[in-house]
């Protein structure tokens, strides 16, 4: 059965949500699953803006065939090459024989890569390009390395439509309301918004910054991801929020706590020093066990505070491996910017503070506050005035 639903006079959404894949990239929890979006333009020539991942094919192809309603498939205009929004593109092709593929050039090479081969009907666009399908007027725009090297965008100037491949994306399948302002986005989705960015875009900060310039200078009533609700209204703090996000700055003034424990005495420590906070009026602490949460949560929610307590056991003469786990990832993804305090752990040997500091350390404008509170098996009780001293130098700047 079709499940289409219009999102303006002449566009179509055709896109489908998965609530069954487990792991996005085989590697991000999804609990509230995925969509993956594509959209059908209507006017004198049609235009499918995407296709979808494989797991939703046969969905994808009725709801395609459901919106032409018997027209011709003029182009189809490729945004992204990565599999969860291309891995169709063939099979669409073998369709819709007539249609002609709009796309870069990098993006035709990815092509043969995937697939062996590229459709008999291509047309690579650069910057500035435009396509007239007759009432609406079709500008692209590129977009390197947001978050792969050959994604391009589509501004619509007739209904100024921004078809903006994974930026603007986020987790979370879609259950019938389609935009965001038909859904408790800042309650409901935007965290998933901030692990989706800082996940999948988040070490390409500059390009992002590059994307929202050129965005800036159009007149945009809404946008079109490939992940997540279409936006209509409020837009302004939405990119907003990319802005932040892209620029490595602290989305709020707040303290994360993340331990690494083995037996609970590490757990403890960490523990004490968020009621010393609360105690000292910090707000908006949250702590989270390194064993039992996702780096990629973990790593979203340091990119949201300004202040991160890291207490952590030493673990075969290093760091513990699920906190090693989460500075290796920060690295990978280019964070920087916070500040952080540490809490150590060993029973006859604490390394896992140096050792942490020297992974700080190779990132960029990181500041750590105070001494490293170093624990040998459990907090003995004078070291109550040690985790007091750095609580109270965390509270003094925040």
């Amino acid at each position: 059965m079709q499940n289409i639903q219009p999102i303006s006079q002449d566009l179509i959404y055709v896109g489908v949500s998965d609530r069954r894949t487990a792991l996005f990239e085989n590697v991000y929890p999804i609990p509230r699953g995925v969509s993956y979006n594509s959209y059908v333009l209507l006017d004198e020539k049609t235009a499918l803006f995407d296709t979808t991942d494989a797991s939703v094919a046969s969905q994808f192809f009725e709801n395609v065939q459901a919106a032409l309603a018997g027209r011709r498939l003029d182009y189809v205009v490729v945004h992204h090459m990565e599999p969860d929004h291309a891995a169709t593109l063939m099979d669409l092709m073998l369709r819709y024989p007539e249609a002609m593929v709009v796309t870069t050039a990098k993006a035709a090479q990815m092509m043969e890569q995937f697939f062996g081969s590229k459709p008999a009907q291509l047309q690579a666009v650069k910057e500035g390009d435009t396509l007239s399908l007759g009432r609406h007027n079709l500008v692209f725009t590129m977009a390197p390395m947001v978050h792969w090297p050959e994604v391009m965008m589509t501004y619509d100037t007739t209904d100024k439509v921004l078809f903006s491949a994974d930026a603007f994306g986020t987790f979370g399948a879609l259950s019938g309301n389609i935009f965001a302002d038909e859904v408790n986005f800042e309650g409901e989705w935007l965290n998933d918004a901030r692990r989706y960015f800082v996940n999948i875009v988040g070490k390409y900060g500059q390009p992002v910054q590059v994307v929202l310039k050129k965005a800036a200078a159009l007149d945009i009533q809404m946008i079109c991801p490939l992940h997540g609700p279409v936006w209509r209204s409020n837009l302004e703090w939405f990119i907003g929020k990319h802005d932040v996000w892209s620029r490595y700055e602290p989305e709020e003034k707040g303290v994360v706590i993340i331990y690494g424990s083995i037996y609970g005495h590490t757990e403890a420590a960490a523990m004490r020093m968020g009621t010393l906070l609360a105690q000292r009026g910090v707000k908006n602490i949250k702590a989270y066990d390194a064993s039992r949460t996702h780096t990629s949560k973990l790593v979203a929610e340091c990119w949201r505070a300004s202040h991160i307590v890291l207490a952590c056991s030493t673990y075969n003469n290093g760091i513990f491996t699920p906190v090693e786990e989460l500075l290796h990832d920060l690295k990978a993804h280019a964070f920087q910017n916070r500040t952080w305090a540490l809490i150590e752990n060993g029973t006859w040997a604490p390394q896992s503070g140096k050792l942490m500091r020297a992974e700080l350390e190779q990132m960029k404008d990181i500041s750590i506050i105070g001494d490293t509170v170093s624990l040998k098996s459990a907090a003995a009780p004078a070291q109550e005035e040690q985790l007091a001293t750095l609580a109270d130098a965390i509270a003094a700047t925040l």
